[in-house]
């Protein structure tokens, strides 16, 4: 995958994961790095549990990044004591 589609996919799941984790976002820069961290931890456990992984800016690619950037969030959150 390209550098800009990980950003249109880190972007998509960030804001999305975002609005599940913490409801309000954490700024665009932030999501979307949370994101495509998210899509790649997200890829590593679809390939763990034999899933397959992120391939692409598709729906299954964005339901993969978003677990993994709602995963990345919490942790974040938990971390830094965010709200």
């Amino acid at each position: 995958m390209g550098i800009l589609s990980w950003i249109i996919l880190g972007l998509i799941a960030g804001w999305i994961a975002s609005k599940i984790v913490n409801k309000t976002g954490s700024g665009m820069f932030m999501d979307i790095a949370l994101g495509v961290v998210g899509a790649i931890v997200g890829g590593i456990l679809a390939g763990l549990v034999g899933i397959g992984g992120v391939t692409g800016v598709n729906i299954g690619s964005i339901i993969i990044a978003v677990i993994g950037a709602v995963v990345v969030l919490w942790v974040y959150h938990k971390v830094v004591g965010a709200t």
